[in-house]
């Protein structure tokens, strides 16, 4: 298969799961019951890495090959993380936001075939199977972003490159409507109480492709630990919140919830 039938293929591919998970779903929990122009797409990466073992070649790699690539692509901040207190193992976990579907295709099919890429990544993309770059597998998630938030967030402590920690959550549901639901909840109120409260979200998604379907996962952001949780505390006391929890037709939207703790790279853009 060539590059042009390979980008071919992966944009009717990434184009035929984006409908087959939207589809059905109701107008307020998507915008417009599709995907709307205007919202971004995510693509969250976790570099699943071996025990022990040093990621600097994979840093080196996403630092002077990938980053580059992507801005010079168009794709704006992309966030690399790692998590002290690792819920799964440890890992590396790279966002990269995408303004369409189409430049997701694009990038994945095209992008390490880039000379520049290649000759800025060789440590990495070229180490012999004794230097492997410290990790096993490259798990990885296709997000839509909620209309109550369609564009990436780039938090201002971030772009003044000072101290922060971002939790990521994950809630997994009961099944695919449940997650929709969920979704509404967030588009009705909770995203802006979380605004109000300075959790700085980043950015939020609806899983459409990966593992642990149906889900959602977003990113918040602050400056330490400590004001993190006095902002959690006064968005548990929020009105709007307290009326949505307590509507009938968002109960038993979740059945789990996963909350990881990550630290931003010191070349992350996130």
């Amino acid at each position: 298969m060539n590059a042009l039938n390979r980008r071919d293929f992966l944009k009717t591919t990434l184009a035929a799961s984006a409908t087959a998970a939207l589809a059905g779903a109701p107008a307020d929990a998507l915008g417009a019951g599709a995907p709307a122009p205007g919202r971004d797409y995510y693509e969250l990466r976790a570099y699943r890495l071996k025990a022990g073992a040093s990621h600097a070649l994979l840093d080196g790699y996403l630092e002077r090959a990938l980053i580059p690539a992507l801005n010079a692509r168009g794709i704006g901040a992309v966030g690399v993380f790692t998590e002290p207190d690792a819920k799964d193992g440890p890992a590396v976990w790279v966002l990269i936001p995408h303004p369409t579907l189409e430049s997701v295709a694009d990038a994945t099919a095209a992008l390490n075939a880039d000379p520049a890429v290649q000759q800025a990544g060789a440590d990495y993309l070229e180490s012999p199977t004794k230097d492997l770059p410290g990790f096993d597998r490259i798990d990885s998630w296709l997000l839509l972003a909620f209309a109550g938030l369609p564009r990436l967030a780039v938090p201002a402590l971030a772009r003044e490159r000072k101290p922060r920690i971002l939790e990521m959550r994950t809630y997994e549901s009961f099944s695919e409507l449940k997650a929709l639901k969920k979704v509404e909840m967030f588009n009705a109120g909770e995203i802006g109480a979380m605004q109000e409260v300075n959790l700085s979200p980043v950015f939020y998604g609806q899983a459409l492709v990966g593992r642990d379907m149906p889900q959602l996962t977003y990113m918040l952001c602050s400056p330490d630990l400590e004001t993190h949780k006095r902002s959690w505390a006064a968005f548990g006391a929020h009105a709007v919140w307290v009326r949505l929890k307590n509507d009938p037709q968002y109960a038993d939207t979740v059945s789990r919830i996963t909350s990881r703790f990550l630290v931003p790279a010191a070349y992350s853009q996130i």
